[in-house]
This record gives C-alpha cells, structure tokens and sequence, in this order.
C-alpha cells in the first residue's frame, strides 16, 4: 500500500500478474477538483495520481480519471521536468475538431455498417464478416471518409455500440403448462418422501472420447511441463468412447453412473435404472415398493421413445416395484437435479485430465465429492444395445401404464403386470 498524493491510501499492484489497482480513491479526488482544473492542470493532476500509483499506475488512473494514457505519460514527462511548463495553456473547447464534425456523413455511414440486417441489401461490405476496427475503416475509407483504425474506439462509443459476447437466456419452447409441470413434479417428490419412497433424477452424460484427448479446463502441475494430447481428436478404434448414464438419489445426494460403451438407446437407460437398486437403493430404502424417476423430455429416456417405457415395464415386472414417471417441459433440461448436483461435479472433478482408459473415467467418476456429501459409484457396463429397434402398436398395448390426469404424455405410472398379461 502507498500513500496517495493527498495522504489517502491507495492499494497499489501490479495489473500484468492478475491483480488491480484500487481506482476508487483516484476517481474520488481527481472528480472533486475536475471543474476548476485547465488543461495542463487536469493531465498533471493525472500524472501525479499514476506516478503515486507505482507500477501499473498509468493505466489505472487512466481508468479512473478518463484521461488518455498518452496524455498521462505527457504530465509524468512534464513532472520530472517542471521547467517544460511555459507557454500559453489551451482554453476549453479549443483543439483538433472532431472527424463527427468535419465529416457530417462519418457517423451515418458507420451506423449502415454496423445495421444487423441486410435491409434488402445482401451485397454490403461487412455483412458476414467480424467488425474489427481496421474492416471497418477500411470500409469507411473505400466510402470517401478519411479515417483511421484507431478513431473507431471512440467513434463506436459516440454510436452507442460496445463488444458482446454471447448471452444464453433464450429458453426455446416455452410451454404454457412449464410452471405447472415444474410445481406437480415436485408435489409428487414431496409425497414420496414422506413415505420413504425414493425419488431419482436420471439422465445421459454427454460421450467422452477415451484416450490422449485434450479435456476442457486446467489443473496444476509442474511448471513448464503440460499434459500432452493429441493434436486432432479423431476416434481411437480400441478405446472407442464412453457413455456416462447417472442415476441421482435426490433425497440422499448418492449418485450411480453406469459407464457403457455402445449406444445409447432406451433399453442401456432403464439397465442403469435396473442396476441402481441393487448396488444403492435398496440398503438405503429396504421397504421399498415405489420408484419415482424424474427425467428430460428427450434422448434415450423420452417421453415418446416407446423403448424406454417397455424397458421400464421389465424393469417393473422383475422388481416388484411402481415406477413413476415424470418428464421435465420441453426446453428445460438444465433443471433436471442430476445435472447440477452431479454431473457438472464430476465435469469439475476431470477437468484438464486426459480420459486415456475406461478405468481412469470410472476412477475420476468414483472419486467425485462435495462438501455437502455427494459420493458416486461408478461401474462399467459391457452390454451392447442396438440401435433401430421397433416397438409395435401390440406391444405397446401389452403394458401397464397408468397416465396420469396431469399431462398424461410426461406423467404416468408403470405397474408390475399380473402374470397373464407378461410377454
């Protein structure tokens, strides 16, 4: 910490290796006598803030007071050498006109760039191209104005436009009942639990390429000594990939993950499912007679994949147990409970780590933990599931499915069939 030109502290770091300079101090004062400052006044006053800064300190006064970092390094040359201060000192207003004002048309022109829309017009310039400072003066330039890369800064703020990066707030389909679905899936949780029912959240993990393959994220290690991975992420024909498919105990924050390595298919989703009691629900729920299973409305557990739902009646007819179904709205996967209190956990777990082995995926899975106790199993599932299998109308018919009244099509419950009924 330094003492600031007027003795208030001012935290003082070095921007470059991640840390900041504390501009609040600097904006306070150099605000407060800003009105009776002339010009060479205000660029001393900045220089003054920059050089009790230390290291770092130009660009950090340049921030706080607007005062460009060309004109601080000016008042600093000025400081160390007070003798340069003769001469006459530029009355307010006086100085180069700006481009706006000697080029009427300048502004105009740049906005017809800048318009998203084509407005009838497929041919313009900058279209389908990235509007970086020097197109866009080029652009302008090949229009008659004579203006250079570095006035667009300031020519692009006069226009009311900055740089964005892309915002995910679109939710697609947005269904009039979304709400609702939202509040009986969470009625029938509730009536679940209170009778020591448990209630799962299901859903396929993105397939992971196995082997040298790089891994999104880092991780630490020794310095100068990365993990190396191959260049190009092409398929290796023996390791193949793997298909993570989690099981969630909402109630006891236990995952399950059945790692297979074929399709992913309605009848590989109901097998994690069929696995789960056996390897964790049943020690933990040893009366249990009724299965709620929360899942998306798509992928190998949709609510119209017809495979699913005849998996799920086996699964039935071999355990005894009611499976109640309820699917999320169209649109609204991300608040399935499997993805925010599991997978994104065992995302954060791997990250910068290359999946070189179906053993090392089971590992990383298996040791993923959280403060608040979230432990997983993970086992590795050799079966293959075929693809394009049919399900008929016949076979449909044969199954115990009992809607509810609330959207029947994401709502209902498969019973075990009476003995007669079994195919």
């Amino acid at each position: 910490m330094r003492i600031g030109i007027w003795g208030i502290p001012v935290w003082v770091v070095c921007p470059y290796a991640g840390l900041m300079i504390d501009e609040t101090p600097i904006r306070i004062r150099y605000g407060a006598v800003l009105s009776s400052l002339d010009e060479r006044r205000r660029r001393l006053c900045a220089a003054a803030e920059a050089q009790a800064a230390g290291y770092g300190g130009i660009a950090g006064a340049a921030r706080a007071t607007k005062v460009a970092r060309s004109t601080i390094g000016r008042g600093l040359k000025d400081l160390r050498d007070p003798g340069s201060l003769t001469g006459k000192v530029r009355r307010k207003g006086a100085g180069r006109r700006a481009l706006t004002a000697k080029d009427p048309r300048l502004l105009e022109d740049l906005l017809e760039l800048l318009e998203p829309a084509t407005m009838g017009d497929p041919t313009r310039p900058l279209r389908w191209v990235s509007k970086s400072h020097e197109k866009l003066a080029a652009a302008l330039r090949e229009m008659g104005h004579r203006v250079s890369s570095s006035s667009m800064p300031k020519l692009l703020k006069e226009a009311g436009y900055c740089r964005h990066f892309n915002r995910k707030t679109k939710q697609g389909s947005n269904h009039p009942d979304r709400n609702a679905q939202f509040e009986y899936i969470n009625a029938k949780a509730q009536t679940f639990k209170a009778a020591d029912q448990p209630v799962i959240s299901v859903d396929t993990k993105k397939k992971e390429l196995v082997g040298a393959f790089k891994n999104g994220g880092s991780d630490y290690g020794p310095r100068g000594k990365p993990i190396e991975v191959n260049t190009h992420d092409f398929e290796d024909k023996e390791l193949g990939k793997v298909v993570p498919y989690g099981v969630y105990d909402v109630s006891a924050n236990l995952g399950y993950v059945s790692l297979g390595i074929d399709h992913d298919t309605g009848q590989f989703a109901v097998n994690g499912v069929r696995l789960w009691p056996d390897r964790m629900g049943r020690e933990r729920y040893p009366t249990m007679t009724r299965l709620m299973v929360t899942a998306d409305g798509g992928g190998s557990n949709g609510s119209r994949l017809r495979l699913w739902k005849v998996a799920l009646q086996q699964f039935a007819d071999e355990t005894g147990l009611t499976v109640q179904v309820c699917h999320y709205p169209p649109g609204t996967s991300k608040w399935n409970k499997i993805e925010h209190r599991m997978f994104c956990h065992i995302t954060q777990n791997w990250r910068g780590t290359p999946l070189t082995s179906r053993l090392t995926v089971i590992e990383l899975i298996a040791s993923t933990t959280t403060q608040s106790g979230l432990k997983i199993r993970c086992e590795l599932d050799p079966n293959t599931y075929p693809k394009g299998i049919k399900i008929s109308d016949q076979q449909m018919a044969t199954l115990n499915i009992k809607p509810d009244t609330f959207h029947p099509e994401w709502n209902y419950a498969i019973a075990p069939r009476p003995k007669r009924l079994e195919r």
